[in-house]
């Protein structure tokens, strides 16, 4: 999308802190990247930071899919610390090569279930997904129902350029049926089953949903306990 490009010779940290009011650490670590490189609209930033700043300085086990060139993983390593167990993961082979460096990196495809299975027990549990993969709409849709039932109590599963979500050559479109959002719009239907007589769309998955927040091309799926909602009066 050459038309959202930003301009090479601008100041990437400027850029960010002026339009979005965001200073934190989150922009040091993006901003002052050197070595692999690493891509992100500039939105992107203090959203992580939002979601993610409680997981920092822990021993997270946290999952990037899609590796590209390699600084998304350092950028984490930098970010999450020393602590973290961090895989990603990546269908091109060339990216074996940053297996080790900041971060375990295995090959293999992010809609194939006994793939993913297989890695959470190697990683021993999940905390956080980060889907930067294929963002096909079958792709982000196999990895999310196969990982979100890993997810740890008070994990997060992120999904971010779903723009995609609106392109016919990622299986997207305004109105398919295959839009993320769509299925964004079912889990939000099972947060409220209590509230009508439709029942679970998606049984193994909406039931564990506590939150579901969507910014530009980012939605952030939070699995928490959900009790039987209460209401009482006090005073």
């Amino acid at each position: 999308m050459r038309r959202f490009r930003f301009d090479e010779g601008g100041d990437v940290a400027e850029d960010i802190r002026g339009k979005y009011g965001y200073d934190g650490d989150m922009l040091s670590v993006y901003a002052g990247n050197t070595g692999a490189v690493v891509h992100k609209w500039h939105h992107y930033i203090p959203i992580y930071d939002r979601y993610l700043a409680r997981f920092r300085g822990t021993k997270v086990r946290f999952l990037e899919i899609g590796i590209n060139k390699g600084g998304s993983l350092q950028m984490w390593r930098n970010y999450f610390g020393a602590d973290a167990v961090i895989y990603g993961i990546d269908i091109n082979e060339d990216c074996a090569r940053f297996d080790g460096q900041a971060a375990q990196v295995r090959i293999g495809s992010q809609a194939d279930p006994e793939f993913l299975n297989a890695l959470v027990d190697e990683m021993g549990g999940l905390d956080l997904v980060l889907d930067d993969g294929s963002h096909r709409m079958p792709h982000v849709r196999a990895s999310f129902e196969t990982l979100f039932p890993h997810l740890s109590t008070n994990g997060v599963y992120m999904i971010e350029d779903l723009h995609t979500a609106y392109i016919e050559k990622y299986g997207g479109g305004y109105r398919s049926g295959a839009n993320f959002f769509r299925f964004a719009r079912e889990l939000v239907d099972d947060m409220h089953r209590w509230y009508h007589r439709k029942g679970l769309r998606h049984p193994e998955l909406g039931k564990f949903v506590s939150g579901l927040h969507i910014h530009d091309s980012i939605a952030v799926i939070e699995k928490d306990p959900v009790h039987r909602p209460v209401h009482s009066r006090v005073g």
